[in-house]
């Protein structure tokens, strides 16, 4: 199924974008693909320089129309420079996954450059056992997680020799002028003022008119959506509550049919394992810590993209869900984190997701990154769950092992991220060094935790 790349960047998009403002709000993602050989170098390039000319995204820039008339729109970068964006490394020290992940660090805590495309991928050799890996650094107004992994896989074989292709490649990419820039913001803000008002018609006339029933969904709509933007500048952790810029990396392992058994037994989803896990490693952590909270306030992201939707972009809402710290019992664990996430993603607000990101869109820069970085900044932690290739895929000749995703820590102390391949969980653990100075004791409670969850009978 094709992809699709919209014109501009959708009100999910240019809020990540804005809120960049504040520099605990970047919005760089990190995978790392383990390869059990180096590809041939020549070959990869030329795997990558074929791929971005049919991946437009890899050759656009973001263009800001002027008095932020519209969102950012992608134009064709007239000055693309493929080896920019492609880097070619060997590991200067040790070869093994912590010598790596150190490599990888200052990926996670940098930047683009928003005068360029806005990806970056580097080959790193000197691996043990002749091994590899492929660093993808992409900006979080590129692609969320699902759509992230249908563009990774357009890179990738199902064979170890490759496809061959007699397709052209696409033409030129259009490159937008400020004039056309302008004229094509406007048109786009008629249209979605429009679309706007047809709803609100149409929600009116789905509702029959009855002025009692207007007036209770309206009452129950506006405390969903003030329950949605309540700040929360405080972290409900005793212990984790400072930030910084600084980041550690860390990896966890796991049978992906061990955790669906678990989940399977606890009445529950592989995410609803997978976070009961994660909340009974934190809670480990604040115990060896002498430090205890009855709740944590988790981020997660609720995917709002339809089953057959194929648009490249961010199609979630982040939803902040409270999660239990003192239920010992996994199975009793799961079943609360169940009800708690239920209740959230029931609320009115998950479905306006978009709409409220264009009204704080519509905001001062200023105003957006401080709105928007209350609803983050008293998270306590980030939890995502990625379903990633069940079968083989190739770079190149190399095979692909084990992927790790690193998406940002969005201002809380910490991202634990499961993407799936090939049947194994490969989690990655990203964590803000002032809130969790002792990162690989965070990652062992947490491996911990999800051990428990497995062991469900």
């Amino acid at each position: 199924m094709a992809e699709h790349f919209p014109s501009h960047m959708s009100d999910t998009d240019t809020l990540l974008w804005d809120a960049e403002r504040d520099p605990l709000l970047r919005s760089t993602i990190v995978s790392v693909a383990l390869l059990d050989r180096s590809p041939d170098w020549d070959r990869f390039r030329t795997r990558i320089e074929r791929a971005s000319r049919h991946i437009p995204r890899f050759r656009q820039r973001a263009l800001t129309p002027p008095l932020r008339l519209g969102p950012p729109r992608w134009s064709g970068d007239p000055d693309f420079d493929l080896d920019y964006h492609l880097r070619h490394v060997r590991l200067p020290f040790g070869g093994d996954l912590g010598s790596l992940l150190e490599l990888v660090r200052p990926a996670t805590m940098s930047t683009f450059d928003r005068s360029r495309p806005l990806w970056e991928f580097t080959l790193v050799e000197g691996l043990d056992h002749g091994g590899a890996a492929l660093v993808m650094k992409f900006h979080h107004a590129v692609t969320d997680g699902i759509a992230g992994m249908r563009l990774a896989l357009m890179l990738l074989d199902l064979q170890p020799d490759g496809e061959s292709s007699d397709e052209d490649p696409p033409g030129p990419l259009e490159r937008l002028g400020p004039a056309s820039l302008v004229t094509r913001s406007l048109a786009l803000t008629g249209r979605r003022a429009l679309g706007l008002a047809r709803d609100g018609v149409g929600a009116l006339r789905a509702l029959g008119a009855e002025p009692a029933r207007i007036g209770g969904e309206a009452l129950r709509t506006a405390e969903s959506v003030a329950r949605y933007l309540a700040p929360a500048f405080t972290p409900l952790s005793p212990i984790m509550r400072n930030r910084s810029l600084d980041r550690r990396l860390g990896t966890i392992e796991l049978d992906l049919e061990d955790l669906r058994r678990a989940a399977k037994v606890g009445g529950g989803t592989l995410n609803d394992a997978f976070v009961t896990g994660v909340v009974g490693g934190l809670a480990r952590y604040h115990r060896d810590h002498g430090a205890s909270a009855p709740d944590l306030r988790m981020m997660m992201p609720i995917s709002v993209r339809p089953e057959s939707d194929t648009t490249a972009g961010n199609q979630f809402t982040p939803a902040r869900v409270p999660v239990p710290m003192t239920i010992d019992d996994p199975v009793e664990r799961m079943h609360a984190i169940q009800r708690e996430v239920r209740t959230v993603r029931d609320e009115p607000a998950v479905a306006m997701s978009e709409n409220l990101a264009a009204v704080l869109g519509r905001l001062p820069r200023f105003a957006t990154a401080t709105l928007f970085g209350s609803m983050l900044k008293g998270a306590d932690f980030v939890t995502s769950n990625v379903p990633g290739a069940p079968f083989p895929v190739y770079l190149a000749g190399a095979q692909l092992t084990r992927m790790y995703a690193f998406p940002p820590t969005c201002g809380s102390a910490a991202n634990v991220t499961l993407l799936s391949h090939c049947g194994t969980c490969c989690i990655g653990v990203l964590t803000d060094s002032a809130a969790v100075p002792d990162a690989a004791t965070l990652v062992d409670c947490v491996r911990d935790g999800l051990a428990e969850v497995t062991a469900i009978t």
